[in-house]
């Protein structure tokens, strides 16, 4: 069940941040001052192979494959990058988002329930 993290850092050059997170996925919502989402990343499959999700209003939808950075045993941990990746699993994801988003203010849940609908089915 995601659950808020409520000191969320916030940066003063970006809108509101708000970040959401369970054991499978992280959500990161950004609003503008009153309160409209303006953009969120949606990771999932954070245990084997992780993805994420990115959406801006006005722009829609980026899908990524996240390099989390590690390389050989025994060497430092690099910066995780976000490496464009192919079809989205919609019907998966926005399943699993529902089931885990469940304890979410409805009016958030549902702005990315309603992003998510309107992908296309994976091929």
């Amino acid at each position: 069940m995601l659950r808020e993290i409520p000191a969320t850092r916030q940066r003063h050059d970006e809108p509101a941040r708000r970040w959401f997170t369970d054991e499978r996925m992280d959500l990161t919502v950004w609003q503008d001052r009153a309160g409209e989402v303006i953009a969120f990343q949606l990771a999932y499959d954070r245990l084997d192979g992780e993805r994420a999700l990115e959406w801006h209003r006005g722009t829609g939808f980026r899908h990524h494959r996240v390099d989390d950075g590690e390389t050989e045993t025994g060497r430092h941990k690099q910066t995780p990058l976000l490496i464009p990746d192919g079809a989205i699993p919609r019907d998966r994801l926005l399943a699993e988002f529902r089931r885990r988003a469940a304890g979410l203010d409805e009016s958030l849940r549902e702005v990315v329930i309603e992003a998510l609908a309107g992908l296309p089915p994976q091929a």
